[in-house]
């Protein structure tokens, strides 16, 4: 998994726990203490109401009820108002409690009716229920009107439940005078045939009831008191409030995994990150064998890798550059010694300066130079600033040149240098014919000192896939297969003992390799201990006909 990766489903995985948390707490917490201040809201809006209405069943009328709403008010923590259609507004607990009286809630007013309700026993006909009811309604004005009284009077009055759910007030144990209740609704009521009772439908009874029921409100609105309406709550009320304990508990635990998880992610960060700052300050101040532990597929895995072989290169190219300071050092050390100790016996007349002594110094002097040539044209080359001629040629021409140049040395050495392929025609190229004749040359020259006497060099020639091959092929002694992949290092020789004259300079086929990798092309090797080698120069065919140029590694056209 990629580093991008991990640390973007760390953090969603903290997200998600994290709004889950807060949701299932806070839909928690909301849920119940709703409930609770539902069930709190009930329970004082049933004292509220329960309470009232006993006091005006109780008092017969409304007057007093202030401090039994200053009471409620305390005990409930409600802002309460009371009032009924014909009196207007009777208490307001703010006022009562020393308050300013604030903007009233939007819930529904509450209506408390005190008076009671007829109620008549079981099995009782119609024609029975009509004959008692004035009755009832006239006991009922009569004692309530009384009851009021005695409360406007300051006195305390007692309500006993009487016949018909009719309350009986009562003052220092006797029922109040002028209330016929006792002797009129005391005695027992008529009852109508046993089948006839039976056979009232209860459907029928009902509505008699209710018509009953009806006509007892309306006639005894005038005396009873009036149903109240009871108003709780006001704008500004605080609530219930959610519990801050668990909410902070929750809280901390989502900051505490959160941080761990910041921990956790910090530090398989920046552990790498400080391995790869001290590696790096390691290769700014010299040590190039500094490498940093690189596991796993994510990026900062491979930037490690990308570090190791970055400090690997460097390393490398360093050994590079000290083993070409050393060579450089080697190849001029000895010719330098051999013409000083010369020129030192001339100066003091031990040696006599002959023609044959002069054209010896004279040859050290151009292989010296020769090596000089060479390293500035290696130098130019890799640093891409070697100049190049570049036009359309013969590349038959090119061979020809070469083995033209190299007979009188492969004769000397009694080598046979001939040059087959590509038969009749123009094989066409596209380069410097210098710059690759140059880099043939040094081919073949190394061809020609590795092969005996007796042997062979052959320049093959040949065009096939848009591409031009010359191949150098020898019957030398061959290169073993671990020596192969230093063949074209600076200075470097099979030889061992580094014999000056078989190795040449030992920069003749890094030069061949860089002209011909100039070119579009490369150089391939393959070698056989005892039967040879093969040096095979590749280059791409031009298209588009003769003068058309070769397309470079971009597509630009290289003229």
């Amino acid at each position: 998994m990629s580093f991008r990766l991990r640390v973007f489903s760390l953090v969603l995985l903290v997200a998600v726990a994290a709004s889950a948390a807060t949701a299932w707490l806070t839909l928690r917490q909301l849920t119940g203490q709703l409930r609770e201040s539902a069930a709190a809201d009930r329970q004082s809006t049933t004292a509220i109401t329960e309470e009232l209405r006993a006091y005006g069943a109780g008092h017969g009328t409304w007057d007093g009820v202030a401090a039994t709403v200053r009471t409620l008010a305390g005990q409930t923590g409600q802002r309460i108002r009371i009032g009924t259609d014909r009196q207007g507004q009777i208490a307001d607990s703010d006022t009562l409690l020393g308050r300013f009286p604030r903007p009233g809630g939007t819930a529904p007013p509450l209506l408390v009716d005190p008076r009671p309700q007829l109620e008549f026993p079981p099995g009782w006909d119609a024609a029975s229920m009509r004959k008692v009811t004035p009755k009832v309604i006239v006991s009922y004005a009569s004692d309530v009107s009384y009851a009021a009284c005695l409360t406007r009077l300051g006195q305390p009055v007692t309500v006993l439940r009487g016949k018909f759910g009719m309350p009986v007030f009562q003052d220092g144990g006797k029922t109040p005078g002028g209330t016929p209740c006792a002797e009129t609704g005391s005695g027992t009521p008529r009852r109508a045939d046993i089948a006839a009772a039976e056979a009232c439908d209860a459907t029928a009874r009902a509505e008699v009831l209710a018509c009953l029921r009806r006509v007892f409100t309306e006639r005894t609105a005038a005396v009873g008191p009036q149903p109240l309406t009871v108003r709780l709550g006001a704008v500004d009320d605080a609530g219930q409030t959610l519990a801050a304990g668990p909410t902070a508990l929750v809280a901390a635990g989502v900051t505490a995994a959160v941080l761990g998880c910041a921990l956790l992610l910090g530090r398989a960060v920046l552990r790498p990150v400080r391995a790869l700052t001290a590696a790096s300050r390691g290769l700014g101040e010299g040590d190039l064998g500094r490498r940093v532990p690189a596991s796993g597929r994510d990026e900062i895995a491979e930037l490690g890798r990308s570090f190791n072989r970055m400090a690997g290169s460097l390393q490398d190219s360093e050994e590079r550059q000290r083993r070409l300071v050393g060579d450089i050092a080697h190849e001029l050390r000895t010719p330098l010694a051999n013409l000083r100790g010369y020129l030192e016996a001339l100066r003091d007349g031990v040696l006599e300066a002959d023609a044959e002594l002069l054209d010896s110094l004279h040859e050290e002097v151009l292989l010296q130079q020769r090596i000089v040539d060479d390293l500035q044209d290696l130098a130019l080359a890799e640093a891409g600033a070697l100049t190049y001629h570049r036009r359309p040629l013969d590349a038959r021409e090119l061979v020809e040149a070469c083995r033209t140049a190299h007979s009188a040395r492969a004769a000397a050495a009694g080598v046979t240098l001939e040059a087959v392929g590509a038969g009749p025609g123009t094989v066409r190229l596209h380069g410097d014919p210098d710059r690759l004749r140059q880099a043939l040359g040094n081919l073949v020259g190394n061809a020609v000192r590795h092969t005996a006497p007796g042997g062979g060099v052959r320049l093959e020639l040949d065009e096939r896939d848009e591409r031009v091959r010359i191949a150098v092929r020898d019957t030398g002694s061959g290169i073993p297969a671990a020596d192969l992949p230093h063949l074209f290092d600076r200075f470097w020789r099979a030889d061992a003992a580094r014999g000056r004259a078989t190795g040449g300079s030992g920069l003749g086929l890094s030069i061949a390799r860089q002209i011909v990798a100039d070119h579009h092309g490369a150089v391939e090797v393959a070698s056989e201990v005892g039967v040879g080698s093969v040096f095979t120069v590749v280059l791409p065919a031009p298209r588009g006909g003769a003068g058309g140029g070769v397309r470079d590694q971009h597509g630009a056209l290289d003229p």
